[in-house]
Parts: structure tokens; sequence; C-alpha cells
């Protein structure tokens, strides 16, 4: 368990708080290029630790990320005019630039100087894998790029979809590092879902209800062995790395794309939840693509319009209880995704982790806090932190079965940091 100033520390994200200052320092995932597809096209509401933003691309095609609110009298510049590279403010017509920088303020001479001194404040952003990222930290500190191997891929080789999730991100993260719940909440999808049916992990997924964990640090973050008993002198491990700060790619099974996640906080409350597939070596098919786009695997189906998922708090999650009952679905959830996000977000938006009771299939968690911890204490006192590096981002998940006496760390090493254009080592 957690005392409530640890649980504190882990999900504050808003400016000046430990662990919102640690994740500055990464970049963060927050559009869809698509949100902003051309330039001079509508600004974008943005939130994201707790900062209420707008994003836009000017004239240029450049991304702008600034402070949502009009220096003048505060007006929200959601409502803005993006024309001739800059947001203008509708209510007097004070223009900004994408580093924030007011350009125009008509009802002031240049020569009092007094536009020069206006500008808000803004973020760096870069547009890489069809999404659109941001740096919130140290200028002096900006990392390279993300290098996560479902970045690198081609564009024909990635499906990427986000959702909003009503719970703290760490409580969401930490259910995607938890492989022991796949027995239980997911037993009734294991063999019916396109992206997850026909492969030898489910009948051992299904066999063995108690993994055993083991958790290896690496430089980027953890790795996570889930270890079930398999054939005869064999086991059955589902490792799935956690990249610092929020990254999971999602053990493969049979030739099916890898799955991964990503978890960003909106605000101590909300976060995106990114949900990725990826092949590193071959196209997806339509079949896979269109399934994702239905809502299989990780992924949801929305509210129209919207981000929010069609099963949401508001409506029970479409629970049926029949299919509960009936076996159909474990939990009366239907969908991987939405298994998880129900469950989730029951704990409320920030568990009190001082009445939680962990156990040994609760080492991931246990570890993926402490690292946490120790990161934003390093941040603090101006030391190196981990996962910054694009070489150390350079890992895969892997599901293999092993002879009983070789590590996982060992066994597995030449799926782990596979060269790209290579098929998944996957049961």
């Amino acid at each position: 368990m957690l005392s409530r100033d640890q649980n504190d520390l882990l999900t504050r994200t808003g400016p000046d708080t430990l662990m919102g200052n640690l994740l500055r320092r990464y970049w963060a995932p927050f559009l869809q290029a698509e949100e902003i597809p051309e330039p001079d096209c509508p600004p974008v509401r943005v939130q994201l630790f707790g900062e209420k933003l707008v994003a836009f691309r000017d004239s240029k095609g450049r991304i702008g990320l600034i402070d949502e609110f009009c220096a003048h009298r505060g007006v929200s510049l959601w409502f803005g005019r993006n024309e001739e590279c800059g947001l203008r403010c509708p209510y007097h017509g004070w223009k900004y630039d994408i580093t924030g920088q007011c350009v125009e303020l008509p009802s002031e001479g240049e020569d009092t100087g007094f536009r020069s001194r206006i500008k808000l404040k803004s973020y760096p952003c870069i547009e890489k894998a069809g999404l659109i990222w941001a740096y919130m930290g140290p200028p002096q500190l900006q990392p390279p790029p993300p290098a996560l191997e479902w970045t690198e891929v081609a564009p024909e080789q990635r499906f990427v979809s986000k959702r909003l999730q009503e719970c703290n991100y760490l409580q969401a993260m930490e259910g995607g590092i938890d492989s022991s719940h796949v027995s239980w909440l997911h037993s009734g999808e294991l063999n019916r879902d396109p992206l997850f049916k026909g492969s030898k992990g489910n009948e051992y997924n299904e066999q063995d209800k108690m993994p055993i964990f083991d958790v290896k640090e690496f430089p980027g973050g953890l790795l996570i062995g889930a270890r079930r008993n398999a054939d005869e002198g064999r086991y059955y491990w589902r490792i799935t790395p956690w990249i610092m700060p929020w990254y999971t790619i999602i053990p493969p099974r049979a030739g099916h794309p890898l799955g991964a996640h990503a978890w960003v906080p909106i605000d101590d409350d909300k976060c995106w939840s990114w949900s990725i597939n990826y092949h590193p070596r071959r196209a997806l098919t339509k079949a896979e693509v269109s399934a994702m786009h239905d809502g299989a695997g990780i992924h949801v189906k929305y509210v129209p319009g919207t981000f929010i998922p069609q099963a949401n708090s508001g409506n029970n999650y479409l629970m049926d209880r029949a299919a509960q009952k009936s076996g159909r679905t474990f939990s009366g959830v239907e969908g991987i995704a939405m298994q998880d996000a129900s469950l989730q977000e029951s704990m409320g938006a920030v568990q009190d982790r001082s009445r939680e009771n962990l156990c040994s299939t609760d080492n991931g968690i246990i570890m993926t806090r402490k690292l946490l911890m120790r990161a934003a204490k390093a941040a603090a006192d101006g030391k190196k932190i981990p996962g910054l590096e694009p070489e150390v981002q350079h890992v895969r998940s892997v599901s293999i079965e092993l002879p009983k006496e070789q590590s996982f760390a060992e066994g597995a090493k030449h799926g782990l940091y596979a060269a790209l254009g290579t098929d998944p080592v996957s049961v």
C-alpha cells in the first residue's frame, strides 16, 4: 500500500508538483494529427497536466500549443480566428503566433512597445507517427523525439486510437502492467476477439490462473515477466516492457499485431488512454484494421463526434448481467478495453491506496511506483532520469515458452531487443 503523501506524489501532475515536473520532461502525445488536419483549420482545446491550452496549425502548417486564454481580458482563444500565421482573439483582435507572442494589437500603436511585451505561455510540438506531441519541461532539457518501436514503423503497419479515461493516469497504467487479471477479466474474450484468438497462450492463461511475477529493471524502465505453467518442463512467459513514464507494450498472441498503450494525464482525475496496434514487419491487414475500427482488441467504439467510449460510466458501461451469468463475459462488460476501463474507473478518480492489500502478483505495480517516485526525486535534484534516450526505448514485448531453469531475461533477449522489420516472438 501507499501512504497518502506517496499517493499524492504519484498522482498529482499539475505545475510545480514533483510528478508533474518529472512527466513534463518527456514528449507527451496529446492529439491525433487529423484533429488539426490543415493550415488555418479551427483550433482545438487541449488540457495536459491540468493546464488549459489551445492547439492550432498556422498558415505554414506549423503547430502551436499556447495558453487558452487571451492576455487582454481572458477570452478563450478556442473562439479565435486562425488566419495569416496566427490565432486572433475575436473580442478585440489581439493576435498570437505559435510561440504565444502577440504579433498584432490593433488598439495600441507600435511606438508604445506594449505589444512586444505580451506573450502567452507556449510549448514546442512535433508531429510523429500520426500524432502531435508536446514538450512541457525546461527548454534546456528538451530530449530527442520519442523512438518507441511503434513510432518508427510505416503508417500502414500501425493503428492508433485514443479514448477518454475517467481516472488518473497511474490507475489506468497499473491495469496495463497487471497481467494476472487476464485469466479472469478477459477470459471470455481471448478465444473470441479477432485480435486475440488462435493463440496457444490463451490455453495457458485459462489453465494457470496463478502467475508468478519476475521484474527486472532496464535502462528504459522495467521488464515485467508473468510466468505460467506450459507443457512439461517449460514455462509460458508474457513479458511486458514498461517504458518511462507511461508506456506499455502488450505481449503478442499468435501472429496478431503487437499492442501498446500510453496513459497521459489530462489532470489529476482524468487521462488520455492511447491504444496502438502495430506489426514491426508487415502492413496491417484490412480485416485487422476493420476490427480495430469496430472496437475490437484494445480499441473502443465512441459516442459519435467525441473520444468518449460508447460504453461509459454514464450508462454503467452497458453492463449485461445475463452475459455475465452465462459466462460470455466474466464481468458483464463487452470488449477488452472497456472491461479494463470500467474496473479502473470504479475505484474512483484517485484510488485511496492506503486501503489496498497488494500480493505477489502486484510486484510489477510495486516496482513501477518505486521507480516513478525515485525518478521524480532525481529530477527535482537535477540528476539523470531514465527513459529519455532513443536507444533505451528500443524494446519489444514477448510471449515465449522457455525451459524451467532459464531466466526470461536471457531466454527472451533476442525477442525483447529484436531489430525493426522482424517478426515478434510469440506463442
